[in-house]
């Protein structure tokens, strides 16, 4: 393939680890899928591996490397390789009446242990000082959970508007409890202590996970002589160094759909759509709007969990390629219903048309002619009545209608692009779509839209704005903003503004604003 200097992407699922290059013009020139192992490493070494081969080329031909997982997700939903976590909450005498990990599960209690813990602190709304935060009872609470822990969060009550008790009670614990991680809650959620809370514990406890996965992805690329700076899929559709990643690995959650649309953008050269990722277990749907996914602006339960840290607006469905379909006879005729169980990646075993016993989706578009199977597995004949056919791909069809609409913000139709291996299931027209788009390498687009990453910056603050200096103030935070991207590892001379918003709190005093800018950048 020449001496082009080539991005390598790498996305890792819960069943399948894609892989992709792409060339100077950013075209896609190689792809594979491989089976997610469970060390994560081995998955992502095979992909490299089969990468380069299949290409001709060498690792040093390869200038940037991006790795987007689910790994995160994964962990917090299935309860499993998370670090012991202690926390701090600055908000005594004012917030007492509500103790740390309220609303949690008690299987989550047990997980996490009891060193959660409430000092004195705290601002009001408008930063104004409730109460002094005390040293030597911060000192005092490290020893209690000295050797006991691996992770801390700290959150004080408004730390959003004013940080400087969690950056010092920061600086305590780290003389306290060396080695130990530390997640400060201004830097993970918004205003709301409780989901700012819930969020900095979470991400206090994903510490470890986020360790496995940047070693893994930096081993492969050290096997494979890869030299290039490693860089990591966030939820925003934009990249961070490892050592961001490894201080906030919450912000990989729901990377994996982000990566896709993204990757939809990119590979049909638009900028406003609707997405539907379509896997073996669910079709996640999302918004694409100036070339970036649409941000929520709902508090997220995560694993149970509720939070307000910064997550795309996804509506994930049951309907996939394994989802497990059920049909019934009643008074009115055929009764349908699809999932929410599917035999994801056991789909070549367990599904009927492949000699299993479990009728699937899969079944279903084969034998109505929707889609044609090529992989290795031998397809066999379904036996199932026509018009239960077509009852069953229109119960598929109006919930997956019924979801695009509520991903829309008006009644105009609108373009639908259609990725993830799963997406042959899908028809080629909806209600209310104007036009339905499958691009070449949309199985893999979520390896596509991690390899194309930008490199961004997020201000998030509250503060006053004087209506008169109104221009003046704004271009000031957008400069910061651009600093933060730029410090990041963003090219300074193609940094731009992809996202503004000013809210003006009508319950402060004083013009206040809160102001959420990002920019994002090429990889210098």
């Amino acid at each position: 393939m020449g001496k082009s200097n080539f991005r390598l992407g790498i996305d890792v699922g819960g069943t399948n680890t894609d892989g992709v290059l792409l060339d100077n013009q950013l075209n896609c020139v190689m792809k594979v899928k491989v089976a997610t192992t469970h060390d994560i490493s081995s998955g992502i070494d095979r992909a490299i591996e089969t990468l380069l081969s299949r290409g001709g080329i060498t690792g040093e031909q390869v200038k940037y490397a991006m790795l987007g997982t689910t790994q995160c997700t994964n962990a917090i939903v299935e309860k499993r390789g998370l670090d012991r976590v202690g926390m701090i909450r600055l908000a005594l005498p004012s917030c007492s009446a509500i103790p740390p990990l309220s609303g949690w599960s008690s299987s989550w209690k047990t997980l996490l242990g009891e060193h959660f813990y409430e000092a004195h602190g705290g601002y009001e709304y408008n930063g104004q000082l409730i109460a002094d935060i005390n040293e030597s009872e911060i000192r005092q609470l490290c020893q209690q959970m000295k050797g006991l822990i691996d992770s801390i969060a700290i959150c004080g009550v408004f730390s959003p508007v004013n940080n400087e008790q969690e950056l010092a009670v920061a600086q305590w614990v780290k003389e306290e409890l060396p080695g130990v991680n530390i997640s400060l809650s201004h830097k993970v959620g918004s205003l709301s202590i409780l989901e700012r809370e819930n969020a900095a514990i979470l991400n206090a406890a994903l510490q470890g996970t986020a360790k496995r996965f940047v070693d893994g992805f930096c081993h492969a690329l050290d096997k494979h002589n890869i030299n290039a700076i490693p860089y990591f899929g966030q939820n925003d559709g934009t990249l961070m160094s490892k050592e961001f990643a490894l201080k906030y690995p919450i912000l990989t959650v729901a990377c994996g759909p982000t990566n896709s649309i993204r990757g939809a953008s990119h590979l049909t050269k638009l900028a406003d759509a609707i997405v539907i990722d379509v896997g073996g277990t669910t079709s996640d749907i999302g918004a694409l709007t100036h070339g970036y996914p649409r941000e929520s602006n709902l508090a997220v339960e995560l694993g149970e969990v509720r939070t307000n840290f910064r997550m795309p607006d996804i509506l994930a469905i049951a309907i996939g390629g394994g989802t497990r379909v059920t049909l019934s006879d009643d008074k009115s005729g055929h009764s349908v219903t699809l999932g929410p169980e599917s035999v994801g990646h056991e789909l070549t075993s367990k599904s009927r048309c492949f000699g299993g016993d479990t009728l699937t989706l899969t079944d279903i578009a084969l034998e109505r002619g929707a889609m044609v199977w090529s992989g290795d597995a031998k397809q066999e004949k379904v036996h199932i009545a026509p018009e239960q056919i077509e009852t069953v791909y229109a119960s598929m069809l109006s919930i997956v209608e019924e979801a695009i609409d509520k991903m829309k913000t008006s009644s105009a139709k609108v373009p639908v692009i259609l990725v993830g291996g799963g997406s042959a299931l899908m028809p080629n027209s909806f209600e209310g779509v104007s036009e339905v788009i499958r691009p070449e390498h949309f199985e893999v687009a979520n390896a596509i839209g991690v390899a194309l990453g930008e490199i961004s910056g997020q201000l998030d603050k509250i503060i006053s704005i004087d209506p008169l200096n109104r221009h003046a103030i704004m271009s000031e935070l957008e400069e910061e903003a651009k600093n933060i991207a730029i410090a990041a590892g963003a090219c300074p001379s193609n940094v731009s503004i992809i996202e503004r918003s000013d809210i003006p709190l009508t319950y402060l005093q004083g013009n206040m604003v809160h102001v959420k800018i990002k920019a994002a950048g090429k990889i210098i």
